[in-house]
């Protein structure tokens, strides 16, 4: 199974492929879309959309994972990261293609066992899980490969818990 794993915003939408063959777990590729704040809203949405549509045809994956909008302390941000995911399901859904979504708690426990992981352990623990020389950089692609991951249901936590019987 091929999973693209989406962390979407408007200034960087991180990417990150995943191929996941029984237990493996691999990386494909990861990267970064970056827009310019200079540039209007629609064609900062039309740069991220036209860029997912070229991953979505390049890997061609079964699957989208994409982690779901924080409303924190920001409602202007939250708002700008919901239009970057609107495009992300579009394209996708264009496609075809079934889009998961996952909370961060979920998806940083997934990768880490800690749901409150800070950005670094989840990028050295995405790198531990794929094998990487490094931890992925940029930190947004890091958190896409992590969606990917959390998506194959292969984080260590769920390995373990699954060792032992529990479901998770």
């Amino acid at each position: 199974m091929v999973i693209l794993g989406l962390d979407p915003g408007t200034a960087a939408t991180g990417w990150g492929v995943v191929s996941a063959e029984g237990s493996r777990l691999r990386s494909v590729d990861y990267g970064c879309i970056r827009t310019d704040a200079h540039t209007p809203p629609e064609e900062r949405l039309a740069v991220i959309a036209r860029a997912l549509d070229e991953l979505l045809e390049r890997f061609q994956p079964d699957a989208v994972a994409v982690e779901e909008v924080y409303v924190g302390g920001n409602p202007r941000t939250a708002l700008a990261v919901g239009q970057a995911r609107g495009a992300a399901l579009t394209m996708a859904g264009l496609r075809h293609i079934a889009v998961a979504e996952y909370t961060v708690s979920q998806i940083k426990t997934a990768v880490s066992g800690y749901g409150r992981a800070d950005k670094r352990q989840v990028q050295l623990m995405v790198g531990a899980v794929l094998g990487l020389p490094e931890p992925p950089s940029p930190d947004h692609a890091a958190d896409a490969l992590a969606a990917a991951i959390c998506h194959a249901g292969q984080g260590p936590l769920q390995q373990r818990l699954r060792a032992t019987g529990v479901r998770g």
